[in-house]
């Protein structure tokens, strides 16, 4: 069993591709059309368990659950137990820390639009002063 340091550093690490896998299938671009055709299943399905299925494709903190599962299972990763413990901690530690990792983006990405769209502004207020001056 590796070190709690070890373990640790395994935690921050194995949560930036899940943390990657789950924003990039609920939020990005090249998603877009199976992220929409279950956001319209998760609402008009017949069943409950058909709507909750399709929700899942849609929601970061929800997807971010399956793919950490699948993570474990390829890395057999555990947090301070060897056993089926290590498996349950560790599982919802990467979660945890896959969200903030996913929070962080969102709020960053946000900013970054802000500033983006308020140069546009700024800019566009100068070619009309400009365009007014003639």
């Amino acid at each position: 069993m590796p070190t709690y340091g070890i373990q640790l550093l395994w935690l921050f690490i194995l949560a930036i591709p899940i943390a990657c896998i789950a924003w990039t299938v609920t939020h990005e671009e090249v998603f877009r059309e199976p992220r929409e055709y279950c956001v319209g299943r998760s609402k008009t399905g017949k069943t409950l368990l058909e709507r909750k299925f399709f929700y899942l494709f849609t929601c970061e903190y929800c997807f971010s659950h399956y793919v950490t599962i699948l993570f474990l299972i390829i890395t057999s990763y555990h947090l301070l137990y060897a056993d089926w413990r290590g498996y349950l901690i560790g599982g919802f530690a990467l979660v945890w820390i896959a969200n903030i990792y996913m929070s962080l983006f969102g709020f960053l990405r946000m900013g970054i639009k802000v500033e983006k769209m308020e140069a546009n502004i700024k800019e566009e207020q100068l070619n009309n002063e400009e365009h007014n001056k003639d």
